[in-house]
């Protein structure tokens, strides 16, 4: 498998413990995590042992078991990982995130229950299509994957939603929905175009071609950047609660 057939550009050649590495999405899991920290280190108190348990429940919930979920749809990544594999990581660890937030819940606030039972269903919903793909679009993903790490760990924390919170979750829902917007093309033709065709002509008369790598080429090299760009962002926020 090349650069060009690899169905992300985090793919790794398929078999063994690769694809489990495939599987986690290193760099969009990574991304979402760092809103984890963003909730963490805008609450009025620094606390890291929350803090902990939140990246815990979160890379469980939609490192593991929401990307096992969407694997079991239609082997998006191309992964070798059986049915039963793919189930049982889901239902472990989307318990496991469930029951983390569950004994948060029972030392912060019971309110803390309605974001882990939100979260637990649109990583169900969202990634089995369920209700003929109604949770299965830009808006939900950004609410899910963006607004939700956002306000779940600041209320863990803070054991309230202030002003900033709200700011902050807007912040991470718009840029999980660019995300959707750049990585929906870069998905479409490392899946499933077979051949690319054509050319355009600029105004000078000088021709390009159009290939692969120019339709997904500018995208994808946008998430790769946003990508780090949001991890950096995060490790600052925590550097300035600590130092």
């Amino acid at each position: 498998m090349n650069e060009a057939t690899r169905p992300a550009f985090y793919a790794l050649a398929p078999g063994g413990w690769r694809d489990y590495v495939t599987l986690l999405h290193p760099p969009y899991t990574a991304w979402h995590l760092s809103y984890v920290v963003l909730g963490a280190a805008i609450a009025p108190h620094w606390r890291p042992g929350i803090l902990g348990l939140a990246l815990a429940a979160f890379f469980l919930g939609m490192g593991i078991g929401a990307h096992a979920l969407d694997e079991l749809r239609g082997r998006p990544l191309q992964t070798r990982i059986g049915e039963t594999t793919l189930v049982v990581l889901a239902s472990v660890s989307l318990l496991a995130a469930a029951g983390l937030g569950a004994g948060t819940a029972i030392e912060t606030s019971r309110w803390l229950l309605v974001f882990v039972a939100g979260g637990a269903f649109i990583a169900v919903a969202y990634n089995l299509e369920l209700f003929g793909g109604r949770f299965h679009n830009g808006m939900w993903f950004a609410l899910a994957w963006g607004a939700l790490p956002v306000l779940a760990t600041y209320f863990a924390v803070a054991e309230q939603v202030r002003l900033e919170a709200v700011f902050a979750a807007g912040f991470a829902a718009v840029l999980s929905y660019v995300q959707r917007v750049l990585s929906t093309p870069v998905r479409m033709v490392r899946r499933r175009v077979r051949q690319v065709s054509g050319r355009i002509e600029l105004s000078d008369g000088t021709e390009l071609p159009v290939t692969v790598e120019s339709l997904s080429g500018a995208p994808e090299l946008a998430l790769r950047l946003i990508s780090a760009a949001t991890i950096m962002l995060a490790v600052a926020l925590v550097l300035v609660r600590v130092t």
